[in-house]
């Protein structure tokens, strides 16, 4: 596995000894500094640094095609792995390995030649595209060693790509591991919540976290047992774990917000300490009745969930820090083609855009593309244009253009 490059807070506490992540020590790094205790750490923060900020993706997805993926498979796993049923708490029972490959095969032809992390390095540099949040695809569920990003990414840090990363022509002459050796700070992960009864998913999640290097977690509400809700006790516990890890929870409302709006408003409540993303910005469409447009205004109201939470750290002494954030939910402005009633360059969805940010923000809004299933819809290059299309059609600020297309990403996993 690669090994991460160092980065200006490598020399601080990581997530694994406190349960907070880097990012959550930032406080107590600005106090230390302003005491002259940081020394150069201290003038490399995110807001001082000359660089010019980078163009990053907060949702996209990787996979083999169905033969390569079977090579794959031989390759790391024994013939008897494959016939043991992936951990899946689903209605019906979990399938084999093979057999749930076989169910995708549909979806992942029907997608085409553009899949393999090759291709998608290749997409992004076309668009200018710097690095990106690589979400476990449905097709692979829990067996994450068998995503790319899995297999190929160490624990990745945004900070490098957002402010340092350079493009080299000739990174596609190298096969998928030496291009993230390489560039190994381009990519980081989103595992799946796995939310099987027995509680096995937990352990699972901190494993991917603190020896995988995820940096956040997917929950899907319509993985979780037939007629049971993410506020169970296990998506309570595992929701909770993921605010002590320091990992965001992305949450996918594929059939709709307001089936899950209560269940995400509760999390919200009982543990205002784990940051939440919305996926694909829960889903809503331009309303076109009043139950569509209480549906959309219940996602704008989510903006008021704070966060408050205590902060310990050494640096060099110890200190107790008590920091009020209210930045607790955040929106994916992604996957345009999902969200938008037109065709593109969706221009209906500069409406959605001009709201969401007056309620949360730029600074709490994220592009993102959803690759590979926007290369079928409009181009992957176009669906980064589409956001700059539309920020002169609301109009939008370059400075907010800049959060959404990468800062905010960036400085949510610094």
């Amino acid at each position: 596995m690669a090994l991460a490059t160092a980065s200006p807070f490598s020399g601080f506490p990581s997530h694994k000894f406190l349960f907070s992540n880097p990012r959550n020590l930032l406080p107590s790094i600005r106090m230390a500094s302003e005491a002259g205790g940081l020394g150069e750490f201290s003038s490399r923060s995110a807001l001082s640094s000359p660089s010019p900020p980078k163009i990053l993706d907060s949702h996209l997805h990787v996979w083999a095609s169905p033969q390569e993926e079977v090579t794959l498979i031989f390759q790391g796993r024994s013939r008897q792995s494959l016939e043991t049923p992936i951990s899946c708490s689903r209605s019906p029972p979990p399938q084999p390995l093979h057999a749930l490959l076989e169910s995708a095969s549909t979806v992942l032809t029907a997608l085409g030649p553009i899949k393999t992390l090759h291709q998608l390095i290749q997409c992004m540099s076309e668009a200018g595209v710097d690095g990106a949040l690589i979400v476990q695809p449905i097709n692979h569920m829990f067996d994450h060693s068998l995503s790319f990003h899995k297999m190929y990414l160490s624990t990745l840090d945004l900070r490098t790509c957002f402010f340092n990363w350079e493009k080299d022509d000739n990174d596609f002459a190298f096969p998928y591991d030496s291009v993230l050796k390489k560039h190994p700070s381009k990519f980081i992960g989103c595992c799946l919540a796995n939310p099987a009864e027995d509680g096995t998913g937990i352990r699972q999640l901190e494993d991917l976290v603190l020896k995988d290097g995820y940096r956040a977690v997917r929950f899907n509400p319509y993985l979780w047992p037939s007629g049971q809700k993410m506020t169970n006790e296990i998506g309570k516990a595992m929701f909770y774990r993921a605010g002590e890890l320091g990992v965001p929870v992305g949450i996918m409302c594929m059939k709709g917000l307001s089936l899950h709006i209560s269940e995400i408003e509760e999390l919200c409540e009982i543990y205002p300490s784990t940051i939440v993303l919305l996926d694909h910005m829960g889903f809503c469409k331009p309303p076109m009745t009043d139950e569509k447009h209480n549906t959309f205004s219940s996602l704008l109201k989510l903006a008021r969930f704070p966060q408050a939470f205590l902060l310990f750290s050494v640096l060099p002494v110890m200190l107790i820090v008590k920091h009020n954030w209210d930045e607790q939910v955040y929106v994916k402005f992604s996957a345009l083609f999902r969200i938008s009633r037109k065709q593109y360059p969706y221009e209906d969805a500069g409406d959605l855009l001009s709201q969401v940010i007056s309620n949360y923000g730029a600074n709490r809004v994220m592009w993102g593309s959803d690759f590979p299933f926007v290369v079928k819809e409009c181009g992957y290059k176009e669906a980064r244009e589409a956001v700059s299309l539309l920020a002169n059609q609301i109009p939008l600020s370059s400075s907010d253009l800049e959060w959404i297309m990468g800062r905010t990403l960036g400085q949510l996993f610094q």
